[in-house]
């Protein structure tokens, strides 16, 4: 369905976090109700994002081990478009930019992730799973008028499934910076706006004339239902950045 080609790592194995969000999310992906769905992906999120914060940490005490790149994501026809916006909106919410290529009339041929390798790593693992949870709702899908477009609605309805998971993963990542007590991980706050300010000059070095894509937009009704679906999968509880 999608093709991957990292531009800056390669080989690397999963650390065991990873491989622990991995099963986490393929006991989501076969789960047989949606509230048994819920809960693998609750704590998948949770635990995905305390790696986010742990692997911050551990690459600000020794710096280059967590280099920034680029990791390059061929998207797949039907609703390309859509498929892009739940890739990049899930790689902003993870502290990630992300690029369009060859973006035309709704399709999309690539998305470039940018960001810290682990970031990047996170991103790959989330949206596989996001995307087969996904795809098995959307082959189900059919506009309650039955005068609409079945393919405008299921664009819409994956639009609103991609803007709804971006929110709750951006309140996982926030969640997982705190301390039981309400407060900061210390040192988390300057570290992840250190590694935040990396990502920046280094994505605006590689991408230095880069145009501003348009708003995404969508003519079917089916945002609001692909929202409350977007809330089923769960990732985290109490979460668009901008691509350029």
């Amino acid at each position: 369905m999608t093709e991957v080609v990292d531009e800056a790592v390669s080989g690397r194995r999963a650390p065991d976090p990873i491989a622990r969000v991995r099963k986490l999310l393929a006991k989501a992906e076969r789960a047989g109700t949606e509230a048994e769905a819920r809960t693998y992906n609750a704590k998948a999120a949770e635990l995905i994002a305390r790696h986010g914060i742990d692997a911050a940490l551990l690459a600000a005490a020794s710096p280059g081990s967590d280099p920034v790149g680029g990791t390059r994501v061929t998207i797949s026809d039907p609703y390309s478009g859509a498929k892009a916006r739940l890739l990049g909106w899930t790689a902003a919410a993870l502290r990630c930019r992300w690029v369009l290529h060859r973006a035309a009339r709704g399709r999309v041929a690539a998305v470039t992730v940018f960001g810290h390798s682990s970031d990047r790593e996170r991103v790959a693992v989330l949206f596989e799973s996001l995307l087969v949870q996904a795809t098995r709702e959307l082959v189900r899908c059919r506009p309650p008028d039955a005068r609409e477009s079945v393919a405008a609605y299921r664009r819409s309805w994956l639009l609103g499934y991609a803007a709804r998971v971006h929110e709750r993963l951006t309140a996982a990542e926030q969640a997982a910076a705190r301390t039981p007590g309400g407060g900061s991980v210390p040192g988390a706050a300057l570290v992840l706006a250190d590694r935040s300010a990396a990502v920046e000059q280094a994505f605006a070095a590689a991408y230095p004339q880069l145009a501003t894509a348009r708003r995404s937009v969508h003519s079917g009704s089916g945002f609001h239902a692909g929202a409350r679906a977007g809330g089923s999968a769960d990732l985290g509880g109490p979460r668009l950045a901008g691509a350029s």
